[in-house]
């Protein structure tokens, strides 16, 4: 049974920062190309940040490029995102996905609030 966890998030301040991390479990990690998304209210679901097999290749929103860092360690099957200088826009939960065999896997979401 394929289970996203993702951990790490909270109540940061504006310019704070937070790392969340999914932990994996019930497919082969290694082989899962891995994303954070976030959907905050009254918006729709959008990538964060991608990262492939290896770790490799990453891709990023504009709007989190320069202030985000995704990595994954294949090791303890949990890939993380590093997020510094949020704004209030960052505000959203963050949901962590996994593309494994053309199937599509999606963690149950972690809050991130950004308020002063």
């Amino acid at each position: 049974q394929v289970q996203l966890v993702e951990s790490g998030g909270g109540l940061v301040q504006p310019g704070g920062s937070l790392r969340l991390s999914c932990a994996a479990s019930g497919f082969t990690f290694s082989t899962a190309i891995m994303s954070w998304y976030r959907q905050a209210p009254g918006k729709e679901r959008e990538l964060v940040a991608a990262i492939g097999r290896d770790g490799g290749s990453t891709n990023y929103a504009d709007s989190v490029k320069g202030r985000s860092v995704i990595s994954r360690d294949n090791a303890k099957n949990t890939v993380y995102l590093q997020m510094n200088n949020l704004k209030p826009e960052d505000t959203a939960v963050y949901y962590c996905k996994a593309i494994w065999r053309a199937a599509v896997y999606w963690g149950q979401g972690t809050q991130v609030t950004v308020s002063s």
